[in-house]
């Protein structure tokens, strides 16, 4: 078995993005339908200049797009943000079956 498997930088980007509680939550509220940044930043007591903040981190990670409609900037999921997420995800579940069936073999 290959130890050093190389993963796409997105899925890097993406659990580093997801380990921000702030971030979860914009994805969480993205998931009911697009919103702007002042919107997203309101619940938080965020200016909209620290939401843009998390959400560039977002936009690189892949997991959220955004539109400048005149003054305002929309963001929205990106389409498949979490395909790279899943299919590693997978891969891990593969292994907790292989230690689960393992167990007890020592």
């Amino acid at each position: 078995m290959n130890l050093l498997v190389q993963y796409p930088t997105t899925v890097d980007r993406a659990f580093a993005a997801l380990a921000d509680p702030t971030r979860r939550a914009v994805l969480e509220r993205l998931g009911s339908g697009s919103a702007t940044v002042s919107e997203l930043a309101e619940p938080f007591g965020m200016s909209p200049t620290g939401m843009k903040k998390h959400i560039r981190l977002l936009e690189e990670a892949q997991l959220v797009t955004t539109e400048k409609v005149g003054r305002v900037r929309r963001c929205m999921l990106a389409p498949y943000a979490f395909e790279d997420i899943s299919t590693w995800l997978q891969r891990l579940d593969r292994f907790a079956q292989v230690v689960e069936r393992t167990k007890g073999d020592r």
